[in-house]
């Protein structure tokens, strides 16, 4: 009887032994699918897997919805696909529309939709970024040349001991007059109707320009520009035009 038990015994321990093995092959193996480990003393914007650094660009044109850096689009876009983004952004048979859809051609990824909604982020950054004097951010959304002269002025007025108080009321519109693609870059220029209240003051704290009391209405003409295609959603002002 304990030779049966002793038997037994050995071929359960064999047979576990086996198992144990198998398991730590398989289990110990890496396929390159596994997720990051998950640090739970970790900064929530740490712990989100493609959140910006403190250095990069604070205002994504165009914005993900879901805050995720998009998804590169390659294949071509259909005839649908090109009616369903650009809706009621142009006119059919218009230059406009033609200009669009050839840039939906090179970047399928841009939707005119989800760029005018960063580009009016953008436009309120810019505005206050120049009235504050805030080189930091300016840089970060501003193309060298617009950049440069954007400092010069800070610079002026600096010198002057002058100071720039602005209020932004509101964009009342903003539409997307031009687009254009050259040397792998893509051009698209915007029409800002907003309300401000400006005024800038000497050192004595004077008016020297502008009223605090009044809402004027602004139009300006930006046009920003980024690579095409490009997985960097990030685009620059890259020149300015007033209106008005």
């Amino acid at each position: 009887m304990s030779e049966a038990f002793d038997i037994y015994t050995l071929l359960f321990l064999v047979l576990a032994v086996v198992i144990f093995i198998r398991l730590r092959n398989v289990l110990g193996r890496r396929t390159g699918n596994e997720r990051p480990p998950y640090d739970p003393f970790a900064t929530p914007d740490a712990k989100r897997p493609g959140t910006p650094k403190p250095n990069e660009p604070v205002v994504a044109l165009p914005p993900g919805s879901s805050g995720r850096a998009p998804i590169l689009e390659t294949s071509v876009p259909s005839i649908e696909d090109i009616e369903a983004k650009l809706g009621r952004h142009a006119p059919k048979d218009s230059p406009l529309r033609q200009s669009l859809t050839e840039l939906l051609r090179v970047d399928p990824s841009f939707d005119p939709t989800h760029f005018l909604e960063g580009a009016k982020a953008a436009y309120e950054m810019i505005v206050m970024g120049f009235a504050d004097g805030d080189e930091a951010v300016l840089k970060q959304l501003l193309g060298t040349d617009v950049y440069d002269g954007f400092e010069a002025a800070i610079r002026e007025r600096e010198t002057k001991g002058e100071k720039v108080e602005s209020t932004l009321v509101g964009i009342n519109k903003a539409d997307i007059i031009e687009a254009e693609v050259k040397n792998r870059m893509a051009y698209v220029t915007v029409k800002f109707v907003s309300e401000l209240i400006s005024v800038t003051r000497d050192a004595e704290a004077e008016v020297v320009e502008g009223d605090p009391k009044k809402v004027r209405e602004v139009t300006d003409i930006w046009t920003f520009a980024r690579e095409a295609p490009s997985k960097n959603p990030n685009w620059k002002l890259v020149a300015t035009e007033a209106a008005n």
